[in-house]
């Protein structure tokens, strides 16, 4: 029998999956296929961090590559381009066929690319990858003016380092306020207000058209309303694209993502699927659904490691992120769409409170601006099913920490 657990990328789920595949004594063969040039890395700084530093690759390594070696963990430098599932093998990019007892497809999502005129010139430029990051992070001392095309977590966290290094900023979205898809409008607010005292442009109601230019030279972003943003920079953060097409080709169900069960298992009970790319039955929340988030990432690979190793369960993560711009941190437990109540807890002044959101009474979320006790205080109660009512939440008299015992 083939116990070579082949994993398909290498971002925060693949390498995850590999890591705990040797915590819990796996003794079987482990090959991690990396398509970048770099050891396995962290994502969340390149938009942050890595920007403001002096570009040091190592900082963002999860482990150095004696690590790798220590743990008999092959890493593959290549790529994936077809799934062989009778022969159970893995044809890469260099020609290369490599069988597995079980493959995990941690294959991630890429960017949603721009389609307007003139959006392949070269200073049109996106945020995924630590290439990407640092194409900007050179860049960015050449250039005056950058238009944030799309206000969600990597735009406006881009759009607060870019002005923090001196630049001028325009942000563009097409929704009435940033972060909509994933923010109560109270959170929201709070971050066009610190954004704009900054000195960040915002647009909203708007879409990019056209990217002017001259010859190869931006020179602005043209907008739905006619107006043209002057920049020599664009920055785009419009969403990401699961990359399902290798699964789809081999025959794997995908919808909006690798449809995966409970359990993280494809139709093939030799194929798992993890991470950004990974549509799954949820049992907490009763639904199908994708996430994208460390989170995510990591604790189902947890689970797809526990499962190969004898101790199956479904999947029961609870989700979480966080977002740092500029001074502020946000981070978010729980899904908070659907909810029909927003309590504020601390003070928006001293830029220190949290929104919890509810949902027919029954809390559902919390959002926390620099108020890092109640986003704990969350992740403890919410995967328990527990609950404070509104009152208790606005008052800061009631004590958390207790109620969370």
């Amino acid at each position: 029998m083939n116990d070579t657990v082949l994993i398909a990328g290498a971002g925060h789920a693949g390498f995850q999956v590999a890591v705990s595949l040797r915590q819990a004594k796996y003794a079987g063969r482990i090959a991690l296929i990396n398509d970048e040039k770099h050891l396995p890395y962290q994502r969340p700084p390149l938009s942050k961090a890595y920007l403001k530093s002096g570009g040091d690759p190592n900082s963002l390594m999860f482990r150095p590559e004696k690590f790798f070696q220590d743990q008999a963990i092959e890493l593959i430098s290549d790529r994936m381009v077809s799934i062989d599932r009778e022969g159970r093998k893995l044809l890469l990019a260099s020609g290369t066929a490599i069988e597995y007892g079980h493959l995990v497809l941690a294959t991630g999502a890429r960017n949603r690319m721009l389609d307007v005129p003139n959006a392949s010139l070269p200073d049109v430029l996106y945020l995924r990858t630590l290439d990407e990051s640092e194409v900007l992070r050179q860049r960015m001392p050449d250039r005056k003016h950058v238009v944030v095309i799309g206000a969600g977590f990597i735009g406006l966290e881009f759009a607060a380092t870019a002005r923090a290094k001196g630049l001028e900023v325009d942000v563009v979205e097409l929704a009435p306020r940033v972060m909509a898809r994933v923010v109560t409008p109270e959170i929201s607010s709070y971050f066009h207000d610190r954004h704009t005292e900054a000195g960040i442009r915002m647009h909203y109601g708007v879409r990019a058209t056209e990217i002017a230019a001259e010859g190869s030279r931006v020179t602005g972003v043209v907008l739905s309303n006619g107006h043209t943003l002057p920049c020599d920079l664009v920055v785009v953060g419009v969403g990401v694209i699961p990359n399902v097409e290798i699964a789809a080709a081999a025959g794997l169900p995908t919808a909006a993502g690798i449809i995966v069960d409970q359990q993280l298992l494809t139709s093939d009970p030799h194929i798992s699927a993890i991470g950004d790319c990974a549509l799954f039955d949820s049992v907490r929340f009763g639904e199908t659904m994708r996430v994208e988030s460390v989170q995510n990432a990591t604790d189902q690979a947890r689970c797809v490691a526990a499962r190969l190793t004898g101790d199956a369960k479904p999947y029961d993560g609870y989700p979480w992120f966080w977002s740092d711009q500029g001074d502020d941190k946000l981070q978010i437990v729980g899904l908070t769409a659907g909810f029909d109540q927003v309590v504020i807890r601390g003070s928006v002044a001293e830029r220190s409170f949290s929104a919890f959101c509810y949902k027919a009474g029954k809390l559902i979320g919390i959002e926390s601006v620099n108020r890092a006790a109640d986003h704990v205080f969350g992740r403890k109660i919410l995967p328990l099913d527990k609950s404070v009512t509104p009152e208790q939440a606005a008052d800061l008299g009631f004590d958390l920490k207790k109620a969370a015992a």
